[in-house]
């Protein structure tokens, strides 16, 4: 369950540790049964599948949000079996490609209300006021 630390009028991005370690867990164990065998066990994706690590996904989602990836998982994935995810199931998955691209996890797990992902912005490299910030300490 979320918890209510991430307020739906607040922008986050996805250096602000949007997601915990057990969301991050529960979803690498979805990702296996679901996502796997498409997207490889790595998340470099193949010719079919795209990649879901790496350079490539980070560039391709780089400015948009996480309701946004939510969203394409919602309408389109698993192909063959379309709407089998529910919403925390998508998030939670989501939280494991977040970890396995090294964003930072947090104490609130991702909210799976689509006006709250809406406002989580994937940002590729990581903004300067959080590495200043994290370095000052």
């Amino acid at each position: 369950m979320a918890l209510r630390a991430q307020q739906p009028d607040k922008p986050m991005s996805v250096w602000d540790g949007v997601y915990t370690k057990e969301q991050a867990k529960r979803g690498e164990t979805l990702y296996v049964q679901n996502c796997s065998s498409c997207h490889g066990p790595d998340l470099s994706g193949n010719d079919e599948a795209a990649a879901l690590a790496g350079p490539v996904f980070l560039s391709s989602w780089d400015g948009l949000s996480v309701g946004d990836l939510a969203n394409r998982v919602r309408v389109s994935m698993p192909p063959n079996n379309l709407g089998k995810l529910s919403r925390q199931q998508i998030v939670d998955i989501l939280s494991y490609v977040l970890s396995f691209n090294n964003f930072p996890a947090g104490k609130t797990e991702l909210d799976p209300k689509p006006e709250v992902l809406k406002l989580v912005r994937v940002e590729a490299t990581k903004p300067k006021s959080i590495q200043s910030s994290k370095g000052s300490k």
